[in-house]
């Protein structure tokens, strides 16, 4: 019983809490934008299922928390559900003042503005944590000097030597061994032309990264790889400190840079060049938010801020893509009726809905096997 109760404490609740963290904020854009906009919001709710705690504020809104904190909606207006379906039948009983008040009697750029206000809030959200992690902690930075090259790596192949210092890479200037992370990760298979500097010369080298599955925050990602590891000579690291306009600026960056990462993931994908067992689930996410709220005492707040940043990024992320039931799914309708005219008719949005339903339980149900699948392989293997 007692390691029920810590186990629930050590993973369940930092699940809990940053999963709805970041929810909260997602929905807060919908409902921020929406009433921006003139729309009735109804409810704001946090979970789904019974109602636990709930409060109506002064403009008719129902806050309320539900039993199963796995995500949330705003309802407005004229919806028939969670998903914003239009209630075509309690439509009818709403007077001409109450239906200027719901989603669907907004113009096409307002529904537009509320549908993306949830992701767009997602990356705020992310460009936040890192300005206050960047301004609170600063950045340590190796140079660009290679340490050690990898027995048999590409690296290895290419002529890379201990000791030399890496000085550009397809022309762009390179001042420290992140950004050498940072380009190859994204350029496997692809041939890049590296300048070294070795015995006060410039040396030329060309070297193509190879794919390679690394376990990240959020479970496996196949990144590009050479092989080359980092010089831990004291005086190849520097310490660097922001003001706040650095760090929002580096924010950005970080921030771009990881949305990038997760598009080029996504259309890897449905290309075949990725695999799907990359995908991390609730267990997976638990499983993380439970080790980085341990290392707070430790290490601070950085990995588990950094935790909320990219898992804020995800769910942006993930909820542009134009799965109908997702946002993406809206701003794809929102796009077809722009162009033709006029709405796409009730029975097609229905069985586009129950589509994307599918869909999205399909990539829950199989997200949740490859945590599984991970938890089995790591017990059998004797891992922690």
């Amino acid at each position: 019983m007692l390691d029920l109760i810590t186990g629930f404490a050590t993973y369940v609740v930092p699940f809990i809490i940053v999963l709805s963290f970041v929810v909260f904020f997602h929905e807060f854009g919908h409902f921020l934008v929406g009433r921006w906009c003139g729309v009735k919001v109804e409810t704001f709710s946090m979970g789904f299922g019974p109602e636990l705690f709930a409060f109506v504020d002064r403009y008719g809104t129902r806050w309320r928390i539900a039993a199963i904190p796995l995500g949330g909606y705003v309802k407005f207006l004229g919806d028939a559900n969670a998903a914003s379906a239009p209630d075509q039948s309690g439509a009818l009983v709403l007077s001409e003042e109450e239906r200027r008040l719901t989603f669907f009697a907004q113009p096409v750029w307002k529904r537009a503005a509320i549908v993306f206000a949830g992701p767009f809030a997602n990356f705020v959200l992310a460009i936040v944590i890192y300005t206050l992690l960047f301004g609170t902690y600063g950045r340590t930075l190796l140079a660009p000097r290679v340490g050690g090259v990898a027995q048999g790596a590409v690296a290895e192949a290419a002529g890379f030597r201990a000791g030399d210092l890496i000085v550009s890479i397809d022309g762009a200037p390179i001042d420290s061994f992140a950004k050498v992370q940072e380009i190859v990760s994204g350029a496997a298979g692809q041939t890049l032309t590296v300048v070294v500097r070795r015995d006060r010369q410039d040396v030329t080298l060309s070297v193509t990264p190879a794919w390679k599955d690394v376990e990240g925050p959020l479970g496996k990602t196949r990144i590009g790889m050479i092989g080359l590891h980092a010089s831990t000579d004291r005086a190849d690291m520097r310490e660097e400190h922001y003001n706040f306009i650095q760090a929002a600026g580096l924010a950005v960056d970080e921030t771009w840079a990881l949305s990038a990462r997760t598009f080029s993931y996504v259309g890897g994908l449905l290309t075949g060049r990725e695999s799907a067992d990359q995908l991390s689930g609730p267990i997976g996410i638990a499983q993380v938010s439970g080790k980085m709220a341990q290392a707070i005492t430790k290490v601070g707040l950085w990995p588990f801020g950094n935790l909320i940043a990219l898992l804020s990024i995800s769910i942006g992320m993930l909820n542009l893509m134009p799965i109908p039931l997702l946002d993406g799914g809206h701003l794809l309708f929102l796009g077809i009726e722009a162009l033709q005219g006029r709405a796409l008719n009730e029975r097609t949005q229905e069985y586009a809905f129950r589509v994307g339903l599918a869909v999205v339980c399909t990539l829950m149900v199989f997200s949740t096997y490859n945590d599984i699948a991970r938890l089995v392989r790591r017990f059998a293997g004797g891992g922690s």
